[in-house]
């Protein structure tokens, strides 16, 4: 792909920040200290380029594909492991996984994104479909997807984060070897060792994961020349990871708070901030289950999980968990305590130039 003029600007603002650090010390002076809650506010009210960052209709969604890995008796980790990718889904449009009982609480609007299951589900209000194919190839013996699937991939991805309402937008990819591709993608982009990647713990079956890095050591083996993003991204696979990839891409060019849970999520990251690096002053991150995997490829971030509740659960579910502490910090900047002067919502000079908004999808040049 060409590159093009990245539409997604750095929220770095030195005047901003400085605003944003004394608003909040004068709240300390009354209230004490918040703890990491005033460094996520700071970030927030960068994000949004305001004095009283405000979210809107928050979206969360669950990509969903089938891994041509699984032939080779890739099972998936934690508390997906064994259950079919359509399964999950199901369980997830029924409203029978906790991810959904808690997106229902925290007025998240849930949908789950077809992007290449190997099953047809029927039509679901809240199932969208952009099935790109019936899951990927085996990347141990073959390219994972044509480049050209990968471009689409991203278009409907970049279409869907344009469509979204709101502007924040939780992000999660489910799928039976899923987390093996994104350990692929992740180790080839940042040649972190794959087994730090793929150990779920201390306790993991010695057998299973000897399987597991035979397969996927043929997997980069076979592609060992491959280096591009876009080319790493087609030779591994997801199609979950590519149709991540264009929504963050778009959300971050409007600004958007991403929300990144899961290995799948962290690899769509890493090629999206491949593609505009500043994608990443948009994300916070988040965690729905304790691999070590995980572990590393948060600290390829130099990031750690807003919260750490021991879970073994589906991804996602973290990040409707962590919801409310976004809401709280943004608060801080905010909600007006009692007998608190509203104030303005840029400092000094900014408020005299606020940022354009950024023109419509259809005239805008491509971001990768």
């Amino acid at each position: 792909m060409s590159t093009a003029r990245s539409l997604v600007a750095p929220t770095t603002n030195p005047l901003l920040e400085k605003a944003l650090r004394d608003k909040l010390q004068r709240r300390n002076e009354v209230g004490g200290s918040l703890g990491e809650l005033e460094p996520l506010a700071v970030r927030l009210g960068l994000m949004q380029n305001t004095l009283k960052p405000r979210f809107r209709d928050p979206q969360l969604l669950v990509f969903a594909a089938d891994h041509g890995l699984a032939v080779d008796g890739i099972q998936g980790t934690g508390a997906l492991a064994g259950r079919p990718t359509h399964e999950t889904v199901r369980l997830l449009l029924a409203n029978q996984l906790p991810l959904t009982v808690f997106a229902r609480t925290q007025q998240l609007e849930l949908t789950v994104v077809d992007c290449g299951m190997a099953e047809n589900l029927p039509p679901h209000d809240r199932l969208l479909m952009r099935k790109i194919a019936h899951g990927t190839r085996n990347a141990r013996v073959a390219q994972a997807m044509s480049l050209e699937q990968a471009h689409a991939a991203m278009r409907a991805g970049m279409e869907i984060g344009d469509k979204l309402r709101g502007n924040v937008t939780l992000l999660a990819g489910v799928g039976v070897g899923a987390h093996e591709s994104a350990a692929l993608l992740l180790a080839r982009l940042t040649e972190c060792p794959l087994r730090d990647l793929v150990i779920s713990g201390p306790e993991m079956d010695t057998d299973e994961l000897a399987h597991l890095l035979v397969v996927l050591q043929g997997a980069q083996g076979r592609h060992r020349d491959v280096s591009d993003p876009v080319e790493v991204l087609a030779a591994f696979g997801g199609f979950e990871v590519a149709v991540m990839v264009g929504v963050m891409l778009m959300a971050a060019s409007k600004r958007h708070l991403l929300m990144i849970d899961g290995l799948p999520a962290c690899a769509a990251l890493m090629i999206a901030a491949r593609i505009a690096q500043p994608v990443t002053d948009y994300c916070v991150f988040c965690r729905s289950h304790g691999h070590l995997g995980l572990d590393q490829a948060l600290n390829l971030f130099r990031a750690s999980a807003l919260l750490e509740l021991g879970m073994e659960s589906t991804d996602g579910t973290g990040a409707t968990l962590a919801w409310p502490l976004v809401r709280s910090a943004a608060a801080l900047l905010t909600e007006v305590a009692d007998g608190e002067e509203a104030g303005p919502t840029l400092p000094g000079s900014l408020a005299e130039a606020p940022p354009s908004e950024p023109a419509p999808f259809g005239d805008r040049p491509v971001l990768y």
